[in-house]
């Protein structure tokens, strides 16, 4: 899960079956969509209807006919030769594949092996919902030290998810609106600052209807984990590898428990919690406890690191210089555009990532001693960038339509409210911005359907899971819940780790295991913990933040995930 003004990431035994070239067949979806566990076929059943999985055989026989077509990047897409572009055909609504389609925007390096090297591709997506993991061949055409060995044996493959980026995207707002600054304080004063933020959200809720309301019934992760069945048949794989983060780890976990028999290799990173009782409202109140905790081990790094930064040496002086920098903002936004709830949008990476411990810290140090101008660039709005305002807009609608669509949400204010109370009390750092920005879903205007009970079904080999133990955006639990219910899964645990999205971070422990599942689809006998990766080293405040000003900035999307 991937919140709004986060960075987004960056983000098993011997395999069932070996690709075969030239004779690729395309498995039933719904002979493959039996779940085992407690309930889990019938849920299974309940997002993946006969219809939905014969519609979803169908669209895959098209696609693998049809393949797809490789030219070279369209140049508005960001994306460097030789990397290639294309698109996938798939329906709007499973259970009607000859209704209305919509093309899937894909993209992927050539793995860098010998013929005999090549084990098919490796799709990516990065979370969100609502990220584009059109970046993922970059791994390969920028030789990612980390990736090369994988690379020999993978073309590496993005996509952007239905609804996203060049993928029939939605919309919920004016792009320019959306990103303009300063919002209101997400903590609120009284209630009338909360009737007013009430308004705004059943506003946003109304807003997607208007603009986009024919897609967001069929805006859901099982949705999508048919869009990925599609993809993978479009490539020529008979079964599918699979790198999930974040978000991705749901999408991918929902792919396994419809597709059990679709699955080769599968790698999912920074867990989201499955159990249909915490999609996703539970899920986004764990968030609040998790961000907390990790916004207090950054708060230590940076007191332990008061020489650089001249912030607070100890952990409550750091703390008492963040409530001073609020109430300044609140009072005088700084630049004008800056004030709370752009501070907690670009703070809320240092507990994100451990690699934006040191450039948070520097924007923040350089404020303390006279230039806003890091402060400005990275935490407000660039009204003149007009396509990342629109990719902005655009990330947060599709979070915002799979989540409210996924599962059902607390229809009720005071449910809300007082979950929010309760847990602002102690962790006050992001408990009422992540409640704004959800709670359109609790007047959300689609039909929201009941979750996937995943779990492992007929012919899924071993999943390998990767998680930190202090993530703030996917809690350890989810890691832990899904390990229980995927059958000879295998669970990697960084300890004393917190870093969001582990398996692109230098770790030998972790990236020896990850290539030698994706490579010989092996696995240790039992789960592995790991130490933690190097810790994050200070930085000059003023370099960095003169790096920071030169092209770093926050992005709009949305964590859980």
């Amino acid at each position: 899960m991937n919140r709004r003004k986060a960075v987004l990431g960056t983000a098993g035994a011997v395999a069932v079956g070996a690709l075969v070239a030239g004779s690729m067949t395309v498995p039933s979806a719904y002979a493959d969509s039996h779940a085992s566990g407690k309930g889990a076929a019938t849920s299974a059943r309940s997002q993946n209807t006969p219809a939905e999985a014969r519609g979803t055989a169908v669209a895959a026989a098209r696609a693998a006919r049809a393949g797809i077509d490789w030219k070279d990047c369209p140049e508005d897409w960001g994306v460097k030769n030789p990397v290639q572009c294309g698109f996938v055909t798939v329906p709007v609504d499973y259970a009607k594949p000859d209704g209305r389609t919509i093309k899937l925007a894909v993209d992927r390096a050539e793995s860098t092996g010998t013929d005999e090297e090549r084990q098919g591709s490796l799709i990516y997506n990065p979370g969100g919902p609502g990220g584009s993991g059109l970046s993922f061949p970059s791994r390969i055409t920028e030789k990612n030290p980390l990736w090369a060995k994988t690379a020999k044996a993978y073309d590496f493959v993005g996509f952007d998810p239905r609804g996203v980026g060049h993928s029939a995207p939605i919309s919920c707002a004016d792009p320019e609106e959306f990103v303009k600054a300063p919002k209101a304080d997400p903590v609120p004063g009284d209630e009338a600052d909360k009737r007013a933020q009430r308004k705004l959200a059943r506003e946003y809720a109304e807003g997607c209807q208007e603009r986009s309301g024919a897609m967001l019934p069929h805006m859901t992760t099982p949705n999508t984990a048919r869009d990925l069945d599609v993809i993978r048949a479009a490539l020529g794989d008979e079964k599918l590898n699979y790198l999930g983060v974040s978000y991705g780890t749901y999408l991918g976990s929902v792919y396994a428990t419809l597709f059990p028999g679709h699955v080769r290799r599968m790698v999912v990173d920074s867990v989201v919690n499955p159990d249909t009782d915490r999609i996703w409202y539970k899920n986004n109140l764990g968030q609040n406890v998790a961000f907390q905790t990790r916004w207090e081990d950054w708060k230590k790094w940076v007191a332990e690191h008061d020489d650089a930064y001249g912030i607070g040496d100890s952990p409550e002086d750091v703390q008492d210089a963040w409530e001073d920098l609020r109430a300044k903002a609140k009072k005088d936004p700084v630049g004008g555009v800056v004030g709370p709830a752009e501070l907690t949008g670009f703070f809320q990476n240092a507990p994100y990532y451990d690699e934006m411990w040191a450039e948070v810290a520097s924007v923040w140090s350089a404020y303390l001693k006279g230039d806003e101008k890091p402060l400005v660039k990275a935490a407000g709005p660039d009204m003149s960038d007009t396509e990342g305002n629109k990719s902005a807009e655009n990330g947060n609608a599709v979070y915002t339509a799979v989540e409210c669509g996924d599962a059902k949400w607390p229809r009720d204010w005071g449910t809300w409210d007082r979950d929010a109370e309760r847990l602002h009390r102690d962790h006050p750092f992001l408990t009422w911005s992540n409640t704004w920005m959800n709670l359109p879903c609790a007047t959300w205007p689609a039909k929201q359907h009941e979750p996937v009970e995943v779990g492992t079904g007929k012919g899924l080999p071993p999943v390998l899971i990767a998680q930190s133990e202090r993530d703030a955006a996917t809690p350890y639990d989810g890691a832990v819940e899904l390990h229980k219910r995927l059958k000879g899964s295998r669970l990697i645990t960084e300890r004393d780790a917190g870093s969001h999205g582990i398996t692109n971070v230098e770790n030998s422990c972790i990236n020896k295991r990850v290539d030698a599942y994706l490579l010989k689809g092996t696995v240790d006998d039992k789960d592995v913990t790991c130490d933690p990766h190097k810790a994050p080293e200070p930085k000059k405040a003023e370099e960095k933040a003169a790096e920071l000003v030169r092209g770093v900035k926050a992005s709009l999307l949305p964590p859980l995930h």
